[in-house]
């Protein structure tokens, strides 16, 4: 099966769903030069990215590989932490070792174990897989830290840890009972419109659901420990 190459025009009609979300955000009377801001921002960054990513493609050099991974490390830390923008820079360290201790082992195992690659620092492979776990732990710490940070206004601190550990992982829990009934996950319907086998990229999805939820569960725990226990010391 032959990819069809999306028009420039298709593309854009593409955008006619968030239009018609942006009337709804205009007509409530919401943030609708945020949902604006973001939608422009998304556009650009992804043209930019495929430009880039096919230089990078090209190069298949390991130290462009690597210093990309640690780039989106960093940026993942950073990024990680806009619900709590007011202790940013008190616990980016705190999200930084969280991504190195609970994402990047897992990748690791994937790239070398699971989905053994020749060579394991080949663009096209490691760049994409790491993205998937990095924004995905990203958005659990996210959601841990806020979540973390209303809960000990009203918990002790081992409630807190716990309500917000289990609220980070929702999306991941949901994702695990409603995959193959509800959804087709982004990556298995891709190589499945690029005439892939079902029953390979369903393997293939499965180590991707695996991957996120040890990533992102391991990322959490790890930053809400860290945040219960400088809790702890201050007071």
């Amino acid at each position: 099966m032959k990819i069809t190459t999306i028009p420039l025009i298709n593309l854009f009609i593409s955008f006619l769903p968030v239009v018609l979300v942006l009337i709804v955000f205009v007509n409530w009377k919401l943030n609708w030069k945020g949902l604006v801001y973001a939608s422009a921002r998304m556009l650009v960054q992804l043209l930019m990215i495929g430009y880039f990513l096919t230089f990078i493609f090209k190069q298949n050099n390991p130290i462009w590989t690597v210093l990309i991974v640690i780039v989106m490390l960093c940026i993942s830390a950073w990024i990680s932490l806009y619900s709590v923008r007011h202790m940013r820079k008190n616990k980016i360290k705190d999200a930084l070792l969280s991504l190195l201790v609970g994402a990047l082992p897992v990748l690791c195992l994937v790239t070398i174990v699971v989905i053994p690659h020749s060579p394991w620092y080949e663009p096209s492979f490691l760049i994409p897989l790491a993205g998937m776990v990095f924004s995905n732990a990203m958005n659990t710490i996210g959601i841990a830290a806020e979540r973390f940070e209303n809960e000990i206004e009203q918990k002790d601190l081992v409630s807190a840890k716990r309500t917000a550990l289990g609220a980070c992982l929702i999306p991941q829990i949901n994702s695990f009972f409603a995959v193959g009934l509800v959804s087709l996950p982004g990556m298995m319907t891709g190589q499945i419109l690029s005439g892939i086998s079902p029953l390979i990229a369903v393997r293939y999805q499965i180590v991707v659901m695996t991957m996120v939820m040890g990533a992102g569960g391991l990322s959490a725990a790890f930053f809400l420990s860290r945040s219960a226990k400088l809790s702890k010391l201050a007071h």
